[in-house]
């Protein structure tokens, strides 16, 4: 387990230089590629004929570490589909050329047809929310295949790594500032820059997760370490670009945010109990640990605790969030705003004690019946997390955790200006035109907003096409105006004080979707 930290740290200070010795240049990606001069030279002599043309290359599967892409290439006479493994140096062909399926590729077949091309997963499977971003994604393929399919070929490595270099120094560098400064200098710092760093930090390991970050590739060369697989990589940069933090998002990536995007909203198979009971590796659906504290729910609540002697232990059900969220009174903004502060600030703050707890116990109590594997990576990750959190103590003093604290949780509170699009990107709004409830919404609210917050606010356009790396999504809307609000001038006041005078109940959970 320590050579395996030792390599990933490795990995990962390499990572920033290594990985962008290939940078193909950006005409291989844009437009509708039909020539034999613009196919990108790792394809084999095989596939290099003029008639062929590139149709499709994304990516997506349930398992942010077990990425591959489907790269459809079309034939005059025929179509024949390959595959990228990650655990493989060569590219995989379910079909050989005289269309018989090859022994060797029926596994990789049937886990391709998980994979992400014009249809996701089947649907019964995904949650009405799910499906109703997935009709979408149909549609506006069937309209601008040829435009839309480059950005998804895309890849933000060179300013997105750029970018979390950046944002990961800074908020080293501030948090060692703090300890010199007093408390309310602190705060300051916090809401600007750190809030901001902070949220691209999540915003760049999210891109990370859904395979948008590196060159669409199996392998990669680096020094010392040689010839290293993307899961290798993404592993890396998820782990240890989540610090230095307080609490950190690589938990939540890694475990909960690709089921978000199959579950999102499903009241059948996903509630507060269930996620905190559940026995799989991955949670249900990891949003409804954040929404809980400002959204309506349905179904059981959670965690749940048997405390007592053996023989007569009471359940207690201990919910921080819902807590406070039930102390809210439609119609008072300002109250359920301070109190979806409180419990937000609360429950982060016990979450920093939980990693300590974790990190000595080797096990996280929150999720007791996960396999083993889970409390192993909770353990080893909160061990090295704890240890950079230690380290700044010694030399900077407590405050350069407050700072780290109040920089992972400003922006989420009001009246930042982020949390106008953190509190509602998962509503039940009604269409206006179609009447269908949207169970996703985005903030357009100009330019230095969407730099800001680097496109996070475009939250209907990343769960319709989420390949689509952060700095290509507002063009989506530009191809497909039809599909998306017009306007750019969201009143971000507004907006919060509509969120927190009557919340809605999360991703149409109640209200259904019109499919």
């Amino acid at each position: 387990m320590a050579l395996n930290t030792l390599l990933q740290l490795t990995i990962f200070a390499q990572l920033l230089t290594s990985c962008l010795c290939y940078s193909p240049s950006i005409s291989q990606y844009n437009g509708h590629v039909s020539s034999l001069t613009r196919l990108p030279h790792r394809f084999p002599s095989h596939y290099r004929r003029s008639r062929r043309k590139f149709d499709e290359c994304r990516m997506f599967t349930l398992d942010p570490f077990r990425l591959r892409s489907s790269i459809s290439i079309h034939d005059d006479l025929n179509t024949q589909t390959i595959s990228y493994d990650d655990s493989a140096d060569n590219i995989v062909h379910p079909h050989p050329s005289d269309g018989t399926p090859s022994a060797e590729n029926i596994a990789t077949e049937a886990h391709d047809k998980n994979a992400m091309t014009d249809k996701p997963t089947s649907s019964t499977s995904m949650s009405p929310a799910a499906q109703w971003h997935q009709r979408r994604h149909q549609e506006m393929l069937q309209k601008y295949r040829s435009q839309i399919l480059p950005l998804e070929r895309d890849s933000s490595n060179f300013l997105a790594l750029s970018l979390l270099a950046l944002s990961n120094i800074s908020l080293l560098a501030l948090s060692l500032l703090s300890g010199k400064v007093p408390i309310p200098k602190v705060i300051l710092l916090a809401i600007f820059p750190g809030s901001m760093f902070s949220l691209w930090t999540l915003q760049i390991l999210h891109d990370c997760l859904h395979g948008s970050l590196f060159p669409k590739r199996n392998t990669f060369a680096l020094p010392l370490v040689g010839r290293t697989t993307r899961k290798s990589l993404q592993n890396a940069l998820l782990f240890w670009g989540s610090m230095p933090s307080a609490f950190g998002y690589y938990l939540y990536l890694k475990y909960g945010h690709l089921s978000h995007h199959t579950s999102l909203g499903d009241a059948e198979k996903v509630s507060l109990k269930t996620l905190f009971d559940s026995d799989r590796m991955e949670f249900e659906d990891g949003d409804m640990l954040f929404v809980a504290h400002r959204m309506k729910l349905k179904g059981e609540v959670g965690p749940r605790f048997r405390l007592g002697r053996t023989e007569n232990k009471k359940e207690v059900v201990i919910s921080i969030s819902k807590g406070g969220f039930g102390l809210w009174k439609e119609g008072h903004p300002i109250r359920n705003a301070i109190l979806f502060a409180s419990s937000f600030l609360y429950e982060r703050f016990m979450l920093m004690v939980n990693d300590v707890i974790v990190a000595l116990t080797g096990r996280n109590y929150f999720f007791p019946n996960k396999p083993k594997q889970f409390h192993d990576e909770c353990a080893m990750y909160c061990r090295c997390a704890v240890a950079v959190r230690a380290l700044l103590w010694k030399i900077s003093g407590w405050k350069s955790l407050v700072f780290l604290y109040l920089s992972e949780t400003l922006w989420s509170i009001p009246p930042h200006p982020a949390c106008a699009m953190f509190v509602t990107n998962h509503g039940s709004t009604i269409d206006e035109i179609t009447g269908e409830c949207a169970p996703s919404s985005s903030t357009y609210a100009g330019r230095w907003y969407s730099i800001f917050t680097l496109g996070t606010n475009y939250h209907v356009e990343h769960h319709d096409f989420p390949t689509i790396p952060l700095h290509r999504l507002g063009k989506l809307r530009e191809i497909a105006p039809e599909y998306y609000r017009a306007g750019s001038r969201d009143n971000l006041l507004r907006i919060m004080a509509k969120a927190f005078s009557r919340p809605e109940f999360y991703a149409c959970m109640d209200a259904g979707v019109m499919i």
